[in-house]
């Protein structure tokens, strides 16, 4: 190896939309379904539905056959049980006792879709500012982290009962060739991953000629070549590829849970916040000087345990290109995505994108959330792979256990 050298390693960045291309419920608009599905077939067998977050009382009895017919009939959701009990609001009564979650309710079925993190650091802003604006949250700071907190422990007890307890998540034993798709492109630079294209994927010549001098002597001597996980889901999915990657020899992997595990509370428990102390609001935060508005930032949460550490070793130690797969690249974890993306050993970034079954996708949002990120825009362009060498992430369907 001539002095010098450095070696090209990738860093893989997953985010929750790997789970869902292996057909896993795991979006937050998956989980309050649930819930709501939950609620609606307590409330069709009795009058009253209470918990922690809700209680709701429907005296369907004195509404009458007729009603009772129609909500058994039609009422499936949150939407249409919203309908059924201001349609009959004489006999119903109903409490949230979660006006957080009441709130995410609302903007999923008005939005279709629900960001539980953005729509937290939302009503953060506002309350710093003393202005009820967009989302009119009532009560106090300390009230929001305690709903926020509520929240969060019913998403790990979801993702535990309902995904990793329900679903075949050791697909080693299944022979879908799909799966091989998927791991065959979750591998490091080297001549063994047969990737046609690679060097067009770099724009530094120095970059090129390294790899390529990587691949001489690839050719002359057996290397082990290295991939880091930088995992922002809960479940094991990619843990189980991991395992598969780790059977060759000729490949050095390492997992990180930046973001925790399910059920690990002792020493990586689950990191749900917002993380983007570069908005223009944030220093005006910090200067209220209140410890509760500062109690859900991922920066503080990181410094629980020695991930993110980690992280930083491995970014300062050798050059890196970086995959995204199924990570939207959002605000909520925009310092974290600034420190890889912006740094000098960052070489390239390669978008494994959506493919709708319209034919569309959502290559150009990702690379738009992307761009926030990054300061300097000159050097976002130079580090994005064109989307001519980029490729949809197959669509994959775990069965049930």
């Amino acid at each position: 190896m001539r002095k010098g050298f450095i070696n090209m390693n990738r860093l893989v960045i997953i985010g929750n939309g790997f789970d869902l291309a292996h057909g896993l419920p795991t979006s937050y608009k998956d989980f309050m379904n649930d819930y709501w599905r939950n609620v609606i077939q307590v409330l069709k067998n009795k009058d009253i539905y209470d918990d922690d977050l809700l209680s709701l009382k429907i005296n369907i009895t004195s509404i009458g056959i007729q009603s009772r017919n129609e909500f058994t009939k039609d009422v499936k959701c949150y939407k249409t049980l919203k309908q059924f009990t201001e349609k009959n609001i004489k006999y119903c009564s109903k409490e949230f006792k979660n006006q957080f979650f009441l709130y995410l309710s609302d903007v999923a079925i008005i939005e279709n879709w629900v960001d539980i993190e953005n729509i937290y650091y939302g009503i953060l802003k506002e309350k710093g500012k003393g202005v009820l604006f967009k989302y009119n949250y009532p009560w106090d700071v300390s009230q929001l982290n305690k709903e926020f907190e509520e929240v969060k422990n019913l998403l790990e007890k979801y993702l535990q009962d309902e995904v990793v307890n329900k679903y075949n998540l050791d697909f080693t034993k299944n022979q879908n060739i799909n799966l091989l798709k998927v791991y065959n492109f979750l591998k490091p630079i080297s001549l063994l991953s047969n990737e046609e294209n690679i060097l067009k994927e770099f724009i530094s010549i120095d970059d090129v000629n390294e790899i390529k001098e990587h691949f001489e002597k690839e050719r002359k001597e057996e290397l082990v070549n290295n991939l880091y996980f930088l995992n922002f889901n809960y479940t094991p999915i990619t843990s189980i590829y991991r395992e598969l990657l780790g059977k060759d020899d000729k490949i050095e992997t390492r997992m990180n849970f930046i973001h925790g595990s399910l059920g690990n509370v002792s020493e990586n428990k689950i990191n749900f916040g917002f993380g983007d102390e570069m908005d223009d609001e944030y220093k005006s935060i910090e200067n209220l000087n209140n410890n509760e508005y500062l109690k859900n930032f991922k920066s503080f949460q990181y410094l629980q345990n020695s991930n993110y550490n980690d992280l930083l070793r491995y970014i300062d130690n050798d050059k890196f290109q970086v995959f995204i797969i199924g990570h939207s690249c959002g605000l909520s974890d925009r310092t974290l995505l600034n420190t890889i993306f912006e740094h000098n050993n960052c070489r390239s970034i390669k978008v494994f994108y959506h493919q709708k079954e319209n034919g569309t996708d959502n290559y150009t949002e990702i690379i738009q959330n992307i761009s926030r990120h990054f300061n300097k825009k000159k050097l976002m362009r130079e580090k994005i792979v064109n989307k001519t060498l980029c490729q949809p992430l197959p669509q994959i369907q775990l069965p049930l256990k």
